[in-house]
């Protein structure tokens, strides 16, 4: 084929791809036109500088719009909200219109991103608050605490108590409507010394000025008011019944309040017990503590997770002999207080219990409290007698020295029998527990109460003490770690000598428990 030849193909073919197009449908027309402006649109845009730059979402109301129209047919059209997709509503007509609800919700998404300015050009800025971020008031229990007062227990927030003013008013409604209700001011008290985190521990203490006497029932009502707290432009007041009371719980009370002779000679009110505490120290504790206060004696547990299925079995024998109360405070987890809120814990046992007993004390279940050969807690407590309150000196023991002889037969032993070791270290501020009758007190703290009527005694050195195996309640491990054939010793730049006291009298408290509630303990295991 000559080049005059090939030149006439090329010529017809062309013509040829021409005609075809020019008479195909006018769908492929437009279809073609479209493609040919798209590329000619994306050519352009690797031009633009990156300022000018358009991002896939600023497409797609634009390809959101083209889907709408290529549709022929209203019934073809997608049910698409112009609110759904950003950009979109610059896009919608009466064809589509934006419901009530989104109208409201696009003019306030609009408002709050314009600032306002005043006469002077100056901006001025709103703040907008949503929530709370603790509660006012959060009541665990109420009380009575005489003919005439009554004691509400609770928590608040701790930056309200802080920074804020709140203040409290009791409200006593008979149920007699022909009775007026009587108001006074509760008096707070903040027996957690700042301890607090996000609640802090109130006690209020509502005392009217005439008898609250049985006859009628009647309910203790709370109002508690923010007095700004953290938001100066409110008074917000919350009223809520903190205590309702029946006849019979009247004379129940009163009593309790005139019996001499109280249930019991000494009562020991606990701390919250959380973690995986061993149940062999609980089972130690318990036997030794019973022998220690006697027959009259009772004390309460609060369980806030520590109390799992071992440890309930160490404590169920003396829960059926009538020496051991348990009571569950895990809801106390929601409130975010100091150590497991145990001022708040110990404060509702003083309160619940002040009546029905002479003596109640307060320490932990890793301490063990002891007195001289030559005396006895009666003896002990009589020459305190004159004393509302006082405390008790720590003897604080290695929780893992033992003696070498302890070797072979140290996992028969009980854990106060082996850790022998006493913290002789000086200049050494110790902490301490106490001691109160009850009647004449308030509030109860961890280490010594602040709100008591008579005198307090710190001088009882010699007359009582506790032994104190720090972290051995916790531990399940064997507690021995390291063993010692001297009587000083040493170890981490402590000062330790050796002090056999409380290992001469495990074999009595053995045979004690034996005795008490028989053999049922006794493969009970770290």
């Amino acid at each position: 084929m000559t080049k005059v030849e090939k030149t006439v193909s090329r010529e017809k073919e062309r013509k040829m791809f021409v005609g075809v197009v020019w008479n195909c449908a006018a769908e492929l027309k437009l279809l073609l036109t479209a493609l040919l402006l798209l590329f000619s649109v994306v050519t352009l845009l690797q031009f633009l500088p990156p300022r000018f730059s358009i991002s896939s979402t600023d497409l797609n109301p634009c390809t959101i719009t083209t889907h709408l129209l290529i549709n022929k047919t209203k019934n073809d059209v997608p049910n698409i909200t112009c609110n759904e997709v950003s950009g979109l509503s610059n896009l919608c007509n009466d064809k589509y219109p934006i419901s009530e609800k989104e109208k409201e919700k696009t003019t306030n998404s609009s408002s709050n991103q314009t600032t306002p300015t005043n006469n002077n050009g100056i901006i001025k800025r709103s703040f907008k608050p949503y929530g709370a971020a603790a509660y006012n008031f959060i009541l665990m229990s109420a009380y009575r605490g005489s003919l005439n007062s009554f004691a509400i227990n609770g928590l608040a927030s701790k930056p309200l108590i802080v920074f804020g003013k709140p203040t409290y008013v009791c409200k006593w409604v008979p149920n007699d409507p022909s009775q007026e209700p009587i108001i006074t001011n509760g008096v707070k008290m903040l027996p957690d010394w700042g301890y607090g985190r996000v609640y802090t521990v109130v006690i209020i203490n509502c005392t009217f000025q005439t008898p609250i006497v049985g006859g009628n029932d009647g309910k203790l009502h709370l109002l508690a008011t923010t007095n700004g707290g953290g938001d100066t432009a409110l008074n917000t007041t919350d009223t809520f019944v903190a205590l309702t009371e029946k006849k019979r719980e009247f004379d129940d009370f009163n009593m309790k309040l005139s019996n001499v002779t109280p249930k019991y000679d000494y009562f020991y009110c606990g701390s919250s017990l959380y973690g995986d505490l061993s149940p062999q120290r609980v089972r130690e504790w318990v036997a030794y503590h019973v022998k220690f206060f006697g027959e009259k004696s009772h004390f309460v547990i609060h369980d806030a997770g520590g109390i799992h299925e071992q440890v309930m079995e160490v404590l169920k024998p003396w829960i059926e002999k009538g020496y051991v109360t348990l009571q569950d405070i895990r809801e106390q987890e929601r409130f975010d207080g100091y150590y497991h809120n145990q001022f708040l814990v110990v404060n509702d046992c003083l309160h619940r219990y002040r009546f029905m007993t002479k003596w109640m004390f307060f320490f932990d279940v890793d301490e063990f409290i002891f007195v001289p050969k030559k005396s006895t807690i009666k003896s002990v407590l009589n020459s305190l007698s004159d004393f509302t309150q006082f405390t008790i000196e720590q003897m604080p023991m290695s929780n893992g020295l033992c003696l070498s002889e302890d070797i072979r037969k140290s996992y028969r032993k009980w854990g106060f029998e082996k850790l022998v070791y006493k913290d002789v270290k000086k200049g050494i501020r110790r902490d301490r527990k106490y001691a109160v009758q009850p009647r004449n007190v308030f509030s109860a703290g961890v280490h010594m109460s602040e709100n008591t009527v008579g005198k307090t005694t710190h001088k009882t050195e010699g007359k009582i003490m506790y032994y104190h195996y720090h972290g051995t309640i916790a531990d399940r491990h064997e507690p021995c770690r390291r063993h010692v054939n001297s009587s000083t010793i040493t170890f981490d730049g402590t000062p330790y000598v050796a002090d056999t006291t409380m290992r001469d009298i495990a074999g009595v408290i053995k045979r004690f428990e034996l005795k008490m509630i028989g053999p049922i303990l006794q493969r009970t295991r770290q």
